[in-house]
């Protein structure tokens, strides 16, 4: 999806006039005065802002996402899994937002039907009913029977919502682009790069086709487990516009009263839900990303169904492995595991004090395992976690940022299902079963594959890297800045310490070989480098001597 420049069209001026007039109406503007365009400029000598101004900062935010319709109500949705990046109490409010919306016409969802599938509902399905059950932002969801007699439903994708989508994008990531260049407290967040993870998403969410291919790959993984189910899906009825599943009988998760009428064993519910999250994540790296209870259904037998599989996240290996050494650690109450893994896993590792990291990771650890793991509620202590990396100006992949959410909306869906519930205590064996997995010699064995992958293409590239670096050093194109104003007198006489040692290393092997060229048996390179040596380790003598800086020491010398 390109970003075209906003100014040029005229419908895209339009929306982002409305954009920025409820901005300013809600408050939430001021990061735009600065930005050199008079027509925004024009809003801030009006009042509008202040007939909300009393609501907190959050709840504005929440409430001007809600009102620009559907592309903002996602971009909260997925802000809502980065605390790391708005913070906890901001992300709290944003999980708020709902994708709830009227459904639109028949005649329009026919439309699209005959489009995708080449002929009218009433000729493909033995039965179809025109009113939506269900209706959202980007779909609504009609009741259907096939030929053959399977009771089935139709996601179907609302009319013209992709060049809706298509056109907020465009503007949000020409809003991004100004937030980069003229607000330096918005700049440290990256968001021009929010806006491209979040376009990523939103294709995949109007593409139901991966909706289907998610389906049938959980599907697949859980083929020997009983009590979990998704909805098959039919290809042959389905599109990027159009997804016929299979019609579950059942509860909704959300629906307590008719769960507590059902008599089920809620407490089983969830934890054969959790279990089936926890074996997504830690045996797959492939898991469905977000557990709500409307997502979830009791099906008979007490069988959980699984709803909804367009959000789905994915861990490679790296990720995986760091994400098991974090729990690792904090089973281990070892702050300074917990802090190797933390800054691996950032995109941007930390310039700050990485002491005070540790203190901060070991009242962590303290605070979160002292009590029995039945009592540890994993939402507070992720979202402790996610506090520390915020002010140490960590930021999480997007990947990890997912996870953290999936596990805090389990958690919460477990415990609205059986308030004793404790997902920490269900992680505990996935835990213990991560450590035997490193053990395994095919876990070796794949990470030694992977190492020789990694030389090999090491190898390969490296003869090239080398001619191209030659190649400028005999242009005179070679550069190297070295940034040494922050070095203090120590760093300077370590640094000096080292470059003495290592000419006098250096000179010896030289003397010892006689290297060319050699004048009365003695290697004149030798010679010269012991003399260098000499002379710098009698200023580093002198500097050390004095305590003071070797810099300045050179102006003396000068002077």
């Amino acid at each position: 999806m390109q970003f075209n420049p906003l100014a040029r069209q005229q419908r895209d001026l339009g929306r982002l006039t409305e954009i920025v007039k409820s901005l300013v109406r809600y408050g939430l503007a001021d990061w735009m005065r600065p930005l050199p365009f008079s027509w925004i400029q024009e809003f801030f000598r009006s009042r509008e802002g202040d007939k909300i101004a009393d609501a907190p900062m959050v709840v504005r935010l929440r409430m001007v996402m809600a009102e620009l319709g559907p592309t903002f109500t996602k971009l909260g949705q997925l802000l809502s899994t980065r605390p790391d990046l708005v913070g906890a109490e901001v992300a709290f409010e944003l999980a708020k937002l709902q994708s709830s919306a009227p459904a639109d016409s028949v005649e329009e969802i026919r439309q699209i039907i005959f489009e995708d599938l080449g002929a009218e509902p009433e000729l493909l399905f033995a039965e179809f009913d025109p009113v939506a059950f269900a209706s959202a932002s980007i779909a609504q969801v009609h009741g259907a029977r096939l030929m053959s007699g399977e009771a089935v439903v139709l996601k179907v994708q609302k009319p013209g919502i992709r060049k809706k989508i298509e056109a907020d994008l465009s503007i949000l990531a020409w809003l991004a682009e100004q937030a980069e260049k003229h607000s330096p407290q918005l700049r440290v967040y990256q968001p021009l790069e929010v806006v491209r993870q979040f376009e990523r998403s939103l294709k995949h969410e109007l593409d139901f086709d991966h909706e289907r291919r998610n389906m049938e790959e959980f599907a697949h993984r859980f083929r020997n487990d009983p009590t979990v189910r998704f909805p098959k899906a039919w290809a042959a009825y389905s599109s990027k516009r159009v997804l016929t599943m299979e019609r579950f009988e059942g509860v909704f998760g959300n629906d307590h009263a008719q769960l507590q009428a059902s008599g089920s064993d809620l407490n089983t519910f969830a934890l054969r839900g959790a279990n089936m999250y926890l074996e997504m994540i830690f045996r797959d790296s492939f898991y469905h990303a977000d557990p709500h209870p409307g997502n979830l259904m009791l099906l008979p037998g007490g069988v959980v169904g699984v709803l909804d599989c367009g959000m789905t996240g994915r861990l490679d290996e790296r990720v995986r492995t760091e994400i098991e050494n974090l729990v690792m650690a904090v089973g281990q109450s070892d702050p300074l595991a917990l802090a190797g893994a933390v800054v691996r896993l950032a995109v941007h590792p930390p310039e700050g004090d990485r002491e005070q990291l540790v203190a901060e990771l070991s009242e962590f650890v303290a605070d979160h395992t002292a009590r029995p793991i039945g009592e540890l509620e994993l939402s507070p202590a992720l979202q402790s976690l996610t506090g520390i990396i915020r002010r140490h100006h960590l930021m999480l992949p997007p990947s990890v940022s997912l996870l953290l959410r999936t596990l805090v909306l389990l958690e919460g869906t477990s415990q609205l299902l059986s308030p004793q519930f404790s997902l920490a205590a269900v992680i505990r064996p996935f835990y213990r079963r991560a450590i035997r997995r490193r053990l395994t010699p095919s876990r070796w064995i794949n990470r030694f594959q992977r190492t020789v992958g990694d030389w090999d293409a090491l190898l390969q590239t490296l003869p090239n890297d080398l001619s191209e670096m030659v190649q400028r050093v005999r242009t005179g194109k070679f550069q190297v800045h070295l940034d040494h104003r922050h070095l203090d007198p120590v760093i300077n006489r370590l640094v000096l310490g080292i470059v003495v040692a290592s000419l006098f290393l250096g000179s010896s092997l030289l003397w010892s070989m006689k290297a060319p060229p050699v004048l009365g048996g003695v290697s004149i390179f030798g010679a010269a480098g012991y003399a260098m040596a000499v002379y710098l380790g009698w200023k580093l003598f002198r500097a050390i001597r004095r305590s003071g800086d070797i810099g300045s020491d050179d102006e003396e010398g000068r002077g």
